[in-house]
């Protein structure tokens, strides 16, 4: 297929071959991958700046998305890429061939680090939101290989899923410390303050009055971003939330082990021995089974299950994609419907080609770079997540450029319960992410660029 880019591509092309270290918050559905490797491929062959490029990217977006990106735009099928994936044997096998793009996986970040020197001109991270760790391993070992590297470009529709304390370590790998600081502390000291505490030990923090525009100001000359509704003509897409009401016996259950963190049963309690504990125990009440101390299940109600009937039905056989949180939420999904779990290659072909009506996944292991658009257009949410990035970035599989229809994405929430909050705090959170993009939305041509023109 003959590449013919937008504008905004073309502008965020030449951003990465002007910047040695650089930040693209693209949207989702924007071209990220094809403008990426389009700007490796100017490198290389046009400019000779880069011989040798490693891309770091989620397993399964490694695994399918860069290498089906190459062999689909016809100026991008001259060059070669290695899968650096699988056993360690594979992968040292892969790394010894001879190409012009390496591609691993995270997870193998600290093993590449720690058993080859680092002798890539660039480097590219696919989902940089994934180092905003500073205490990761991954992060640890690719900030002291950093110097080593002359190009690294950093790629992300959620460069702060929580908060602007995600910042730092991202931004660090891109310039190793000249505008956030060397140090988490620091930055965490400069432009922060304790918010929720106990005593000595701080839970939180929050932003200092002007910080904010402080943050933004500090890295908009390596940093641009590009939303999707200002470039794209996106389809149209319905939230729609569907409310369930547990029996006074069920809330009772949920009730009790809200305020006591304990349920006794005969033949396993269910208990939690924290707050963060007891929230993952009432998300999974809320679904309608939860894990006992033997890891056995128990299950409350099937308000949720009953939901999902009612949508799937409404469906009126079109397919649909629905996610779980737990895995006993894929079991008794699985128990009652006739599901498609999307796990492989030829999962996401047969999806794509019509072949699977109802579609199940774990956004975890859907929720980058996964081009799902083409096999339907509607999503339900069975069990939520709390993370901004796993929700936007798994909504973004079906509402997507090439989208040809509405997209309906249904949340099943238990009234008076857990899934409320969750709500609520996603909806807070895209507040604070949607201000960093904003500030430092790119500008074409000396204003914001105009998609109508």
């Amino acid at each position: 297929m003959k590449y013919v880019a937008h504008e905004y591509q073309n502008y965020a092309e030449e951003f990465i071959i002007k910047h040695p270290a650089c930040g693209l918050m693209l949207d989702m559905g924007l071209g990220k991958t094809v403008i990426t490797l389009t700007a490796i491929d100017n490198l290389m062959y046009d400019y000779f700046d880069v011989a040798k490029v490693l891309v770091i990217a989620p397993l399964r977006v490694a695994q399918d998305t860069w290498g089906k990106e190459c062999e689909k735009w016809e100026h991008l099928k001259g060059l070669r890429i290695s899968k650096v994936l699988g056993p360690e044997k594979e992968r040292r096998i892969a790394l010894a061939r001879k190409a012009d793009i390496y591609i691993i996986n995270r997870e193998n970040v600290e093993w590449l680090c720690t058993n080859y020197k680092l002798d890539f001109d660039m480097v590219v991270i696919d989902e940089l939101s994934s180092f905003k760790s500073p205490t990761a391993k991954r992060f640890k070992a690719l900030r002291k290989a950093r110097p080593q590297v002359k190009r690294i470009v950093g790629l992300t529709g959620t460069p702060a899923p929580n908060s602007l304390l995600d910042l730092w370590s991202e931004i660090n790998l891109l310039d190793m410390g000249q505008r956030l600081g060397r140090f988490i502390g620091s930055y965490r000291n400069e432009y922060f303050v304790p918010d929720k505490r106990n005593q000595q030990v701080i839970f939180s923090y929050k932003l200092r009055d002007g910080a904010e525009d402080l943050i933004y100001n500090k890295i908009s000359d390596i940093c641009v971003s590009m939303k999707a509704c200002d470039y794209l003509k996106m389809p149209d897409r319905i939230d729609n939330f569907v409310e369930v009401q547990m029996s006074e016996k069920e809330e009772a259950l949920y009730k009790k082990l809200e305020s006591e963190m304990l349920l006794p049963f005969a033949d396993g309690d269910i208990d939690a021995v924290n707050a963060a504990a007891l929230s993952n125990k009432l998300l999974q009440m809320a679904n309608g089974a939860v894990y006992d101390e033997f890891k056995a299940v128990k299950i409350i109600h099937s308000k949720k299950l009953e939901a999902l009937e009612d949508l799937i039905e409404a469906a009126n056989g079109k397919p649909v994609l629905i996610f779980y949180a737990y895995k006993h939420d894929k079991e008794r999904i699985s128990e009652k419907f006739k599901v498609t779990a999307i796990l492989t290659s030829e999962d996401i072909s047969k999806w794509n080609n019509g072949e699977i009506n109802i579609a199940i996944a774990h956004p975890a292991s859907t929720g980058h770079g996964l081009n799902l658009q083409a096999g339907g257009s509607t999503v339900i949410w069975f069990g939520l997540t709390w993370s901004l990035e796993l929700y936007q970035q798994a909504n973004a599989r079906l509402w997507r450029q090439g989208q040809k229809e509405t997209v309906v994405i249904h949340h099943i929430v238990s009234k008076g319960t857990i899934d409320e909050q969750v709500m609520k705090a996603l909806q807070k959170k895209r507040i604070g992410q949607d201000a960093l993009i904003n500030a430092v939305k790119a500008r074409i041509g000396g204003g914001a660029y105009d998609k109508n023109r």
